[in-house]
Order: structure tokens, then C-alpha cells, then sequence
């Protein structure tokens, strides 16, 4: 499994975010929260990181991820009822703009982290 000691550290942060913050809050400051906690741990990561979208040779825009950790996941901060196929499109489609072939959606909706592990 790709990535897969990463992410679980990714997923102990959450985790312990979600436990301290509680649950019910805007996506804001459990993104805020993780970048804590990263630093806490020492995980290498950078935060709104721009990522051009390229239409045919054109640039038509810009993605900026949540998270993105040790340059190999792609995270992003949900507060939603559930993960549906539009998060897991949505991730994926991030991956191809950013070139990373990993994505995590962490949901802090509910008082249990609700995640996913995606690989394009």
C-alpha cells in the first residue's frame, strides 16, 4: 500500500485533533488544528499550496489543497455528513492537477473521524 505509514500518522493526527476539539466546528480550524499538530510530530507539510489547472496547453485556473504532506498526499478537510463519490471525484481530480498519486478526505462532522485513502 502506497503511502501507507504516512497516512496513518495523518490519520493519529486527526484523530487526536478530533478528540480535543470535538466535533461540529467549520473545516477552518481542524485544518488549522493538523497544521499543529504536524509540526508537533515533525511531519513535513505545506498548506494552500497553488497548483495550476491546464485546459490544452492553457492555464485556466488554480487548485489549492488543504494540506499537502511530505509532498506524497494530498489532504483534504471535510465537516460534511458523509464522504460521497463528489468527495472522492473531487480528490481525485486534485490528484491529477497536482501530480500526486495520493489522497486522504478526513470528515470531523461526527465524534468518530470518518476517512479515506485514495489513489489515482
Amino acid at each position: 500500500m502506497r503511502c501507507k505509514k504516512e497516512v496513518y500518522l495523518i490519520v493519529g493526527c486527526a484523530i487526536e485533533v478530533l478528540k480535543v476539539l470535538g466535533h461540529g466546528l467549520v473545516e477552518k480550524p481542524y485544518e488549522r488544528a493538523l497544521v499543529v499538530e504536524f509540526e508537533l510530530r515533525g511531519i513535513l507539510f505545506r498548506q494552500q499550496q497553488r497548483f495550476d489547472v491546464i485546459y490544452k496547453n492553457v492555464n485556466v485556473g488554480y487548485y489549492v489543497p488543504d494540506l499537502v504532506v511530505e509532498d506524497q498526499i494530498v489532504v483534504d478537510v471535510k465537516t460534511i455528513q458523509r464522504i460521497t463519490d463528489h468527495e472522492r471525484g473531487q480528490i481525485l481530480n486534485y490528484l491529477k492537477i497536482s501530480g500526486i498519486t495520493v489522497g486522504l478526505i478526513l470528515n470531523f462532522k461526527h465524534a468518530r473521524l470518518e476517512w479515506e485513502r485514495l489513489v489515482l
